[in-house]
């Protein structure tokens, strides 16, 4: 490879996040301008504009890394990333490095990342509530500017999106929006429905108490009864808005059918009813006319947004994440939501997932985990897995 005149620059090892900041950061914009001489022009000399200057072009980034990671399962050893004007054009080993390009290296280089499970972007008393609703939309409440710095630390670090979700000290945690942490602009609005197991609302030590050991296994299981009923409720409003649906369509079918052996027969029709008048006149008769029952338009159940919003889960519509930690909570909800085949459902904190590996790995159903060390000089137990609880459940077939 060419190293000269090229610029080199050594970064250590997180390169992720450096490639994002000198991607975004790459962009440059021409200036227009009048060029104009002290004091007054004469009146009869032309106005005289200067051209803007050419755009000063943005040399190529070339990322060159000990061990390249496409995306799992892909590494290139000694791998290159070409990029020009803010975007990839090539990655591999055998890649030349463009005259003048600027070159950045590190150990180990691999896309942005994505926090799935995150609060961030979101106005602070809105992500922190523990008050909220299944239609409650996290897209309602992005605040760019009130979170500006954390968002610019994200990107700095690497994680170019969130998947952020409102009412954290709250069972129900509304529908969660993906946020593009460069932009603070939503890239998906309706990216989950969320839940939250062992959360409890009382008040202890100065603030409300978040884990399941604050909680007795009757209203650890009860929670999870109740988050099963309303996906059953959402299941059945679901049902009958596709019966409503069906309905629906059938009637106008029928009226259709019906208008156009009317629209055909008009004539006849008009005379046959004409006579029948007449004869129930002389009789003294009321002249009644035969109900169809294509002629009652379907009713549609009564609009519930909560419903809505779990049938959307349970009809696989918008996946469902759910935290939970404990193995009691985590055998009794893969229980109870067993029977929702569409049901898309992800399991975030999860610290006692490897107690029912076989199970979730069985349903297929991912796993988002955060760092948990234990205490120091504390053993590693149920709620305190330790930092190989991401790789432990990737062993055990989870993703």
């Amino acid at each position: 490879m060419r190293s000269n005149p090229t610029r080199s620059l050594r970064f250590p090892r997180r390169i992720g996040s450096f490639v994002a900041a000198a991607v975004l950061g790459s962009a440059t914009a021409p200036l227009m301008f009048a060029a104009q001489e002290d004091g007054p022009a004469p009146a009869d000399a032309p106005s005289e504009v200067v051209a803007a200057p050419a755009p000063v072009p943005v040399p190529p980034i070339v990322v060159r890394a000990a061990k390249l990671i496409v995306r799992p399962g892909q590494v290139i050893e000694n791998g290159l990333v070409l990029i020009r004007d803010g975007k990839v054009q090539a990655m591999g080993a055998d890649i030349e490095v463009p005259e003048g390009a600027t070159v950045i290296e590190g150990d180990v280089v691999c896309p942005g990342f994505m926090d799935p499970w995150s609060i961030a972007g979101l106005e602070a008393g809105s992500a922190g509530s523990s008050d909220s609703s299944a239609s409650a939309m996290a897209v309602d409440v992005v605040d760019p500017y009130g979170q500006q710095e954390t968002l610019k630390e994200l990107v700095a670090a690497g994680v170019l999106a969130t998947r952020s979700q409102i009412s954290s000290a709250a069972n129900i945690n509304g529908i969660s929006v993906v946020i593009s942490t460069a932009s603070a602009e939503p890239m998906l609005e309706d990216a989950s429905l969320s839940a939250s197991l062992g959360v409890t609302r009382g008040f202890g030590g100065g603030g409300f108490n978040f884990g399941p050991q604050n909680l007795d296994p009757i209203d650890r299981v009860g929670q999870v009864d109740r988050l099963a009923g309303q996906l059953a409720t959402g299941k059945k409003y679901g049902d009958d808005m596709a019966k409503y649906d069906r309905d629906l369509a059938e009637w106008k079918a029928a009226i259709a059918e019906k208008e156009a052996e009317l629209k055909k027969d008009f004539k006849k029709a008009k005379k046959a009813r004409d006579k029948k008048v007449k004869d129930a006149k002389e009789k003294g008769e009321e002249v009644k006319d035969k109900k169809y029952k294509e002629d009652r338009r379907p009713k549609p159940p009564k609009f519930d947004a909560e419903k809505a919003a779990f049938a959307r889960a349970v009809n696989g519509e918008i996946p469902m994440v759910i935290k939970a930690s404990r193995a009691l909570e985590i055998r009794e909800l893969l229980r109870l939501t067993e029977p929702y085949s569409r049901l898309r459902l992800i399991l975030a904190g999860a610290d006692s997932a490897l107690l029912c590996a076989d199970d979730i790995a069985a349903r297929g159903i991912p796993v988002i985990v955060t760092p948990n060390p234990a205490d120091v000089g504390g053993p590693i137990d149920e709620l305190e897995p330790g930092l190989a609880l991401a790789a432990e459940l990737d062993a055990a077939g989870i993703e």
